[in-house]
Formats: structure tokens, sequence, C-alpha cells
């Protein structure tokens, strides 16, 4: 989701190619030898792999178009800081965990969305007035938040307002909108992996 974000941001043409998770094709193998995951951009020839490093080489590869990172030093570092925070603490696996286990994952995952609700402050986007690195980074997100809400019993939107606020603002970008399953198609799958887990 975040790599076609990102090239939608740029306006960039591509070819998308769906991938079967249970029987990995060769040019996924091929293409991501070390961790044999989607997703991977080809550019070139030359294979990019693992989202954040993607959305990276996009901004990089097309400068002159809707830049993701901030122009200075500072601002980049303050970027990739948040973006890996999202990757570190916001990737709940709370719905793979039965109830007794979940109390703990819903404190991690609650604490880190009031963290980011508060380096948002009162800002339109992580980056001020521009959608940049972080809102791309933390956007798919949005897609989850039924799913997390339901096995955690709890509201986003009551944890934290501003967060889910932003989230609204995001999915009004065609980037964004077109990038994004339905929630509901979220929640569905998730059950199904869960019975396939044996979780209920």
């Amino acid at each position: 989701m975040r790599c076609r974000i990102a090239l939608a941001e740029k306006r960039v043409e591509y070819e998308h190619k769906d991938e079967n998770l249970m029987e990995k094709s060769p040019l996924l193998l091929q293409s991501n030898p070390v961790h044999k995951k989607i997703p991977v951009l080809v550019h070139g020839g030359k294979p990019v792999c693992e989202s954040l490093v993607i959305v990276q080489y996009v901004d990089e590869a097309w400068p002159d178009r809707a830049p993701l990172l901030p122009a200075d030093a500072y601002g980049r570092a303050q970027a990739r800081f948040w973006a890996d925070f999202v990757d570190k603490k916001c990737g709940t696996k709370l719905w793979m965990l039965k109830k007794e286990a979940q109390g703990e994952a819903k404190k991690e995952f609650t604490e880190g969305l009031k963290l980011l609700e508060g380096e948002l402050g009162e800002k339109k986007y992580f980056g001020g007035d521009t959608f940049g690195f972080v809102d791309v980074a933390l956007v798919p997100l949005m897609a989850w938040f039924r799913t997390y809400e339901s096995f955690g019993s709890f509201s986003a939107e009551t944890e934290a307002p501003k967060l889910v606020a932003w989230g609204k603002r995001c999915m009004e970008r065609e980037s964004v909108a077109m990038s994004l399953p339905d929630p509901g198609k979220v929640y569905e799958f998730v059950c199904f992996m869960r019975k396939m887990f044996g979780l209920g």
C-alpha cells in the first residue's frame, strides 16, 4: 500500500503484479532472495525491497515530483525516525492473539497511537501542510483500525481522535483512496486467518 501511494503521489506509471504468497513466483524469489516477501519494486531491471526503502527510493528516483521527504537533513532524519516508529510500535499482531493475551498488545498499540498523535499536533499532515513520508508510512494502518478495534475492544477515535481525523483527511487524497483496501475486507480476511490458526 505504501508503495502504491508513493507511486501515485509521484504520478509514476507502473505495472502491478499480484503474488500468490502460498506459491511464490520465481520472480519474487529472485528479486527478494533474503526475505522472500512483497513488496518488491523492479526499476530498470533492478529490484528494491521493503516498503519504506521503496518509498525512499521512489522519492529519490523521481525528485522533481511531489517530494515525500523534507529538503533539510534534520527533517529527513525526523521523518525516518517516525516511520521506523510506525513499523516497530504500530504493526500490532493484536488480531493473532487469544483474548487473554490481548491486553498488553492493546496497551502498546494505543500508547503508540497517542505518541503519534502528539507528534502530529495541530498539523494537517505529519510534514505540516505537505503530505509526506510519515503519512505514507502510517496511513495504511487506517484500513486495519476496524479489525484492531474489534479484537482489542477499544475505539481508536476515543484513544486518538486527532489521528483518526488525520486518517480521514488522508483518505480524501486520490493516492490513498485508490491504494487502501476496504476495512470490511481486511476484517473478513483476519477472521479467516484466525480460523486457520485455530484462534476462534
